[in-house]
């Protein structure tokens, strides 16, 4: 049998885990004062109600953009039924402990959207939930063959299965945790090396992830791994990581990209970045308009 590790080599030195953990402190690093071990409202918060039939309470981190993206997406392609109010949800401030949100989920994670359009009103949450209620309530995005219908659950699954590897897990170690560790920075970059690989390898066979359409699973992959390798996401990250060297995956989230209603749906409900190109809400497409005129006309 191995020796017990030594306590003394713990982090801090001389910690060991006690039988039962208890709260007795914050967690520390950036969300150290909205982490806590319960459920539930904190405080009473009603939430707004704009015009349209879908409401989106959200923030533009990479699971809000999964949302905006696809939104964005069917009003490009004509499902004007898409159009939607979206509410910015201040997780550092903890609007999520609101009691309105919490209503609507109970997990009190962004995002979580409620559908108007029918009687009673719907409300779904969790990112990819959401994206496959969407996709099937408009017939866009999710195929109705079977092989490829599986083919784009299986990486959507894929996504959210993985990307708490490469957020809370090498995310949390090399940004936001309170003090480098490099045990935890090591073990999460060398995992989110080998899901960039298997994204590389992948699509160095397929156009998109679930073969020649594109769908809702691409929509979900980009805003974590190719903001992580386009520098949006973990500054530093992309060199650290070497996100250039994966070449069919950077082909892919290039063409991603470039597409209209993805550099429209990243924009709405952002908390960082320029003050002057943030869209807290999003009630009609020229919210939109306005910043994307603000950076055309500074990138000029």
């Amino acid at each position: 049998m191995a020796d017990a590790p030594d306590p003394a080599s713990n982090q801090p030195a001389g910690y060991v885990p006690p039988k039962v953990w208890t709260w007795e402190q914050p967690s520390g690093g950036q969300f150290a004062n909205i982490n806590r071990p319960v459920s539930g409202a904190t405080h009473d918060k009603e939430l707004p109600v704009g015009k349209h039939s879908i409401q989106l309470y959200s923030l533009g981190t990479p699971n809000g953009q999964k949302v905006t993206i696809l939104l964005e997406e069917l009003l490009a392609a004509g499902h004007a039924g898409a159009e939607y109010d979206a509410w910015k949800i201040d997780i550092g401030e903890g609007d999520q402990f609101g009691s309105g949100f919490v209503a609507i989920n109970p997990n009190s994670k962004i995002p979580a959207l409620v559908d108007r359009s029918v009687d009673p009103a719907l409300s779904v949450f969790e990112s990819g939930a959401i994206l496959i209620y969407l996709a099937e309530k408009f017939g866009a995005f999710l195929p109705t063959d079977p092989a490829k219908r599986a083919a784009t659950l299986s990486w959507l699954m894929w996504q959210m299965g993985s990307a708490p590897f490469l957020g809370g897990g090498f995310g949390h170690f090399y940004v936001y945790a309170p003090f480098k560790i490099e045990y935890a920075i090591n073990r999460y970059a060398m995992e989110a090396k080998r899901q960039y690989h298997v994204l590389d390898t992948h699509l160095a066979e397929h156009r998109y992830l679930a073969g020649d359409d594109y769908t809702i699973a691409d929509m979900a992959v980009w805003p974590w791994y190719g903001g992580v390798a386009r520098g949006d996401g973990y500054t530093g990250a992309a060199e650290f990581l070497n996100t250039a060297e994966y070449r069919h995956f950077n082909r892919w989230a290039e063409e991603v990209a470039a597409r209209e209603p993805v550099q429209r749906g990243r924009l709405v409900n952002r908390g960082s970045g320029p003050e002057e190109f943030r869209l807290a809400e999003r009630h009609t497409a020229a919210d939109i308009d306005v910043i994307r005129a603000r950076m055309k006309a500074a990138a000029t």
